[in-house]
């Protein structure tokens, strides 16, 4: 029994929001921590010579309905964003950078809203601007700590530290040195938690 899960993820996933979205509650339940691993899945898909579901037409189309059933199953809005894929490097920089502080979860919240249940094309500047000042960032200083040379090396490190765990896509989850992909896998994820 382990008492810690370790979730690599990135917001630009839609199965990373939903496993969001429901780890709190899990670990809750389970007497757990929960280690948030903010990673690049775009530099994990170019390590592993994986890509989105989203590129292979039958296979993107099934994955959306999925999606939107596990969603319904959980109780949890969610829309396919007409702007995907989004370019997360300046997304997960941030994530990255509020890792340790207390807003790290507000952050996460107002980026994976924004992304996956309010439909808003964060491949605009202005459009993430606009998202975190509503949320009560001030974008500024959230580019400033974004473009730090520590969160960037600290980003590029958690990737490869992602791809030499076996990591290929978002969310996976470890638990001991077990490893559970994809948040359709979080039964698993609470079974091997006890």
């Amino acid at each position: 029994m382990s008492n810690t899960i370790e979730v690599y993820f990135d917001v630009g996933s839609p199965a990373s929001y939903l496993a969001w979205t429901q780890l709190p509650a899990l670990a809750d339940r389970n007497d757990a921590g929960i280690n948030w691993k903010p990673m690049l899945l775009g530099g994990v898909f170019k390590a592993t010579g994986n890509q989105s579901p989203g590129t292979i037409p039958a296979k993107g189309h099934y994955t959306r309905v999925d999606l939107a059933r596990f969603a319904k199953q959980y109780g949890v809005p969610f829309e396919s964003n007409p702007y995907f894929p989004i370019n997360t490097l300046q997304l997960m920089r941030g994530a990255t950078g509020y890792l340790e502080s207390p807003r790290f979860q507000e952050y996460l919240n107002a980026i994976f809203t924004a992304i996956w249940v309010d439909k808003k094309n964060l491949n605009d500047p202005d459009v993430v601007s606009e998202v975190l000042t509503n949320a009560g960032f001030d974008p500024s200083e959230v580019l400033a700590l974004s473009n730090k040379p520590a969160v960037k090396e600290q980003l590029k490190q958690t990737t490869e530290e992602a791809v030499s765990r076996g990591v290929f896509g978002a969310p996976t989850c470890f638990v001991a040195n077990e490893m559970f992909f994809g948040q359709d896998r979080l039964d698993w994820v609470e079974k091997a938690l006890r």
